[in-house]
């Protein structure tokens, strides 16, 4: 006989270290999941404490309270009347032991805890599923990621027990993101013990075109557990990442039953139905103990079914267009931002250029015009269709707008001291810089930094000038990027009705940091499209000399490129954080020495001849 199961996908924005905002968030929508009628609500990784909570980790106090909200979490869904809804929730676990190695030491690579300090204790990633008023049963993340963005070697000690829960009939198995994306972990031990269905909490930060990579790889792993398998995964911004929600819903034959809307908080409910003598995994062959290496627990909390009801068909959102995608990642990850961090508006400076009308655009987007502070900064090299085009660029957005001229206080700057060349461009650089944090002081605005990838990448940007502020909205987005989004922005507002926002002239001008008489960004950098493809192959992808020629990049161009980005790594060191987008961002994603001297050089004519 059939048997049903209502589940639910909580597609939620947390804040880390807000242990009792997160727990009201688990209440609130559990309440609306049961007003779905769900039997089983799934919340994102580590949803208690927030997602990455980095070094917040290492607190014993820290993880001590999210044992604790864990624990009054579930009693108080069973006071406002949700015991009977089953809710898997993430948590930072605090178990007996020692913790992980020492941050000093090379990370363990087995499950033997590490020579830490003992009254620490082994802080683990962790989800429980709740139910009547208790924690019925925990499960601690086997595989712990250890690359790109991800330090969990250094904070968490590995899992090695696999727990399945019998709700309503149906043999539910709990696994924690990163499970997911190894072959032959957790769901191959599934697939060997036998159960219903797999629920996997996730934390999966985005990069372009990465709602592409998930569909496929969670119907491999349905193919190992031979199971459906239930993928939740986080939305909102934190600090340079940003998480785009995208959860699934994949059925035992791999095909797509359900799938969440990207970067909004979703309620995403789908109907299972099993067949527990003839379905993948018949009760005659589940097992209990040793599979592989996990030790495999049952636990019996409902044999009862739910009474048969009509099943509705799961909502299945498209996944956006790649543009639109990188927009609604950027718009979302400043406002989570700004608003996360208390912070009540932004300023930024215009100069009628593309990379400031980009960010102006993003900050209206995610704020409101009434939050956005433009200022306008020119100075003896500003030429007149610069301050018309910013000045337009306000009006289209609505934002506020004003200019200080910067003449003045450049002409005392030389009065006391001389400086000529490169010296004196950045001097106005940073006089603007100064100002636009005094107003920052002034006012509590948060300054916006409007740098770009390909800038921030060979160091075409002044210390404490045009690099000054808290946070750079397309730190991660290449130059040619950055005009095809304003393409982009501005076609959408065209389709329908409404203003575009971004002035064509800034969008087509040639683009020119106007320190200079005449000055545009070539005479210092290649092209942007040559600019672009070596910096995406060397820094996305770490090629090296020999590759990025293979790849039929111009030797002279490369070797210029490497040598500026190799030698701009102290000026990333203090840049302002910035939402991360593509496969590998500066900060978090790729952490090299500032003293180095590791040069990558041309190979010899003998050299190329041989390969």
């Amino acid at each position: 006989m059939t048997i049903q199961l209502r589940v639910a996908c909580a597609q939620v924005d947390t804040r880390v270290g807000d242990l009792a905002g997160n727990a009201e968030l688990v209440t609130r929508w559990t309440a609306e999941a049961a007003e779905a009628g769900a039997h089983l609500v799934v919340f994102p990784e580590m949803t208690l404490t927030g997602y990455p909570a980095e070094d917040l980790v290492l607190r014993e106090s820290f993880s001590r309270a999210s044992e604790h909200a864990l624990e009054t979490l579930a009693a108080d869904l069973a006071e406002r009347g949700l015991g009977g809804v089953a809710v898997v929730v993430g948590y930072l676990a605090h178990t007996p032991g020692g913790g992980p190695a020492p941050v000093e030491s090379p990370p363990i690579a087995d499950d033997r805890p590490g020579d830490a300090n003992p009254r620490h204790g082994a802080p683990r990633n962790a989800a429980a599923l709740l139910h009547g008023g208790r924690v019925v049963v925990r499960y601690y993340k086997r595989h712990l990621p250890n690359y790109g963005v991800f330090d969990e070697a250094r904070y968490f000690v590995p899992g090695h027990d696999l727990p399945v829960v019998r709700l309503h009939g149906v043999d539910v198995a709990l696994t924690i993101c990163e499970d997911l994306w190894v072959d032959d972990g957790p769901c191959a031990v599934v697939g060997q013990a036998g159960v219903d269905l797999v629920v996997s909490p996730n934390a999966s930060p985005y990069e372009r075109s990465k709602d592409d990579q998930r569909l496929p790889l969670v119907r491999r792993r349905v193919a190992e557990a031979r199971a459906p398998i239930v993928y939740c995964n986080q939305v909102g911004g934190q600090d340079e990442l940003v998480f785009d929600g995208d959860s699934l819903v994949v059925g035992a034959d791999g095909g797509l039953l359900a799938r969440a809307p990207q970067f909004v908080e979703h309620l995403l409910t789908v109907d299972l139905a099993f067949d527990p003598s003839s379905g993948p995994s018949p009760e005659s062959e589940r097992t209990e103990g040793r599979v592989g290496p996990m030790t495999v627990t049952r636990h019996v909390l409902s044999d009862d079914r739910v009474p048969a009801f009509e099943p509705r068909p799961g909502r299945v959102a498209e996944p956006l267009g790649d543009l639109e995608e990188v927009w609604r990642a950027l718009v979302l990850g400043l406002r989570d931002f700004i608003e996360k961090n208390g912070f009540p508006s932004v300023v930024l400076g215009l100069s009628g250029g593309i990379d400031s009308a980009l960010c102006a655009t993003i900050a209206v987007d995610a704020l409101g015009p009434d939050r956005v502070h433009g200022v306008g900064l020119p100075s003896v090299h500003s030429s007149e269709h610069s301050l018309a085009d910013a000045a337009d660029l306000a009006k289209r957005l609505g934002c506020h707008y004003d200019v200080v001229p910067i003449a003045p206080m450049v002409d005392a700057f030389h009065g006391a001291v001389h400086l000529s060349g490169v010296a004196a461009e950045n001097l106005q650089s940073r006089v603007r810089g100064t100002l636009l944090m005094g107003l920052s002081n002034q006012h509590g605005h948060l300054l916006l930094t409007t740098g770009n990838k390909s800038e921030i990448a060979v160091g075409y940007s002044t210390l404490y000038g045009d690099s000054a502020g808290g946070f750079a909205p397309i730190k991660d987005v290449p130059k040619t990027l950055v005009w095809d989004l304003a393409r982009w922005r501005n076609a959408q507002a065209a389709e329908r009705g409404e203003t575009e926002p971004i002035p064509q002239h800034s969008i087509d001008k040639p683009p020119s940091a106007e320190l200079a008489p005449g000055q545009v960004d070539t005479d210092s950098l290649p092209s942007y499209d040559e600019l672009d493809a070596v910096v995406a192959d060397y820094v996305d992808r770490d090629l090296g000399m020999h590759e990025l020629l293979e790849r039929g990049h111009d030797p002279d161009v490369v070797a210029r490129v490497l040598r500026l980005v190799d030698a701009a790594e102290f000026k990333r060191r203090q840049s302002a954080p910035g939402t991360k987008i593509s496969l590998k961002a500066f900060g978090r994603d790729r952490r090299l020495p500032v003293t180095n001297r590791w040069r990558e050089s041309l190979p010899s004519v003998r050299e190329g001849a041989a390969e």
